[in-house]
């Protein structure tokens, strides 16, 4: 408040020893200095803008009922002040009838000064919570006036204080989350995003519906958003709850994400169409060329185990049509997770379709593999000067009619290769010359 506090020497004690000119100066020059501030106090308090916001306010909750204890607490202070000034103004008056007061005049400021000769008739009305039960008249001390100012004065500035504080943070904040949400919610219906047809759309509603809500309470009942600070006797002391006001920001975010992602979509559509129908085409494509070569390979190989050849992905097929379709109609919000989707389902496609020319292909790989081996075995040979050999011409002349007849037995074949190859590296193998133990007979006679 500004002002001293409260003298517990003094409360409720006889006013003591009668005070001298000296002592009686001092207590007039302090009780002046604590009445102007005082009123400076007051006047501060009474020009406050949240207490004229909460004059002028449809309180609602628990701050209708704390401003209206204040008011009277205030109503109060202003009738004590009253009190306090009309005392000093009386012991003033006594001071100043003798520049050397007398006994009787020294008697009398001690009583006004020190004494509890300050009556102020009970307010009507008044909340018992604040001073206790309502009574006619109070006898105080000027010092226990004072203390009672400052304690009245105290409660008064921390409701006005908070209300302010509530008002001053959260209905601009909420304003502007409030426009951030129309622009979200406009662009969110320029994708499709709207109320019953996407989640996006119905979290929009929800936010807005918290906001207008969250608004009226807060003008209507700013304590209900007030959190008092732990240990803090000061005034004011605490901070808005923005709990609610944070969890609405955060929804709002993701939904504005939810929306970019959408956006996006709009944005690189036909594109990723495109690019779609190409990994499905090549798709078709890998499985009508492994369905080509199961029918070569049933021709021309024999006793092999091909697997079947899946059709086209027609499903696919079809969802791709669906996305086609909700491009064509601005349908961005379906069209969002449904190329995601199909995105990823067409590689896998692809990959399945790439396995299967893979394993259907395979005994065509391992006949080309033992023609190959085949023929760099006859051209080894052949280097070497034994392309004549009998044995040779004959394993190899096996070998081929069973690579190059249809249908080839794979099995059979290869052990034909086999043999070729056997006989290639025998003859290709140098034979080792006799040595001189080779020369002697049986009892080591040259």
């Amino acid at each position: 408040m500004g002002v001293a506090g409260s003298f517990p020497g003094f409360a409720g004690r006889p006013p003591g020893p009668v005070l001298d000119r000296d002592e009686a100066d001092r207590a007039l020059a302090r009780l002046g200095a604590e009445h102007e501030a005082i009123e400076t106090s007051l006047l501060a308090l009474q020009d406050h803008a949240g207490r004229r916001l909460l004059e002028g306010a449809g309180l609602t909750g628990v701050t209708k009922d704390r401003w209206a204890a204040t008011e009277q607490s205030i109503t109060l202070l202003w009738e004590y002040f009253d009190a306090y000034a009309a005392a000093l103004t009386e012991a003033r008056s006594v001071r100043a009838r003798r520049r050397y007061p007398n006994r009787d005049d020294l008697q009398a400021l001690t009583e006004l000064l020190r004494g509890r000769s300050v009556t102020v008739a009970g307010a009507a009305g008044h909340t018992p919570s604040v001073t206790g039960p309502a009574m006619l008249s109070e006898q105080f001390s000027l010092e226990e006036l004072v203390a009672r100012m400052n304690e009245l004065y105290a409660g008064a500035l921390d409701m006005v204080v908070a209300s302010d504080s509530v008002w001053s943070a959260l209905p601009a904040r909420i304003d502007l989350l409030a426009a951030e949400l129309r622009r979200t919610a406009s662009l969110a219906h320029s994708v499709g995003v709207r109320p019953g047809e996407h989640p996006s759309g119905d979290d929009l509603e929800s936010i807005t519906e918290e906001l207008t809500t969250l608004r009226v309470q807060v003008i209507s009942d700013p304590l209900a958003f007030w959190l008092p600070g732990p240990g803090s006797a000061a005034p004011g002391g605490g901070r808005p709850d923005t709990t609610r006001y944070d969890r609405a920001a955060r929804a709002l975010e993701d939904v504005r994400r939810e929306i970019e992602a959408v956006l996006a979509v709009r944005q690189d559509a036909e594109q990723r169409l495109v690019h779609l129908r190409d990994v499905l085409s090549r798709a078709d494509r890998t499985l009508a060329e492994a369905r080509s070569a199961r029918g070569e390979v049933l021709a021309k190989i024999a006793a092999s185990e091909v697997p079947a050849v899946s059709g086209p992905p027609t499903a696919l097929q079809e969802r791709l049509a669906a996305a086609s379709d909700y491009r064509r109609h601005a349908q961005w919000h379906r069209l969002s997770p449904l190329l995601e989707a199909l995105e990823r389902e067409a590689e896998d496609e692809l990959l399945r379709a790439r396995e299967s020319l893979t394993s259907v292909t395979a005994p065509l790989a391992v006949r080309a593999e033992l023609r190959g081996r085949l023929d760099a075995y006859k051209a080894k040979v052949a280097r070497h000067g034994l392309a004549e050999d009998p044995l040779l011409i004959e394993r190899y002349d096996a070998a081929r009619r069973m690579l190059w007849s249809a249908p080839c037995d794979l099995r059979v074949a290869e052990q034909a290769v086999l043999r070729f190859q056997q006989a290639a590296a025998e003859l290709l193998t140098p034979q080792r010359s006799p040595g001189p133990e080779d020369r002697r007979d049986g009892q080591g006679r040259a």
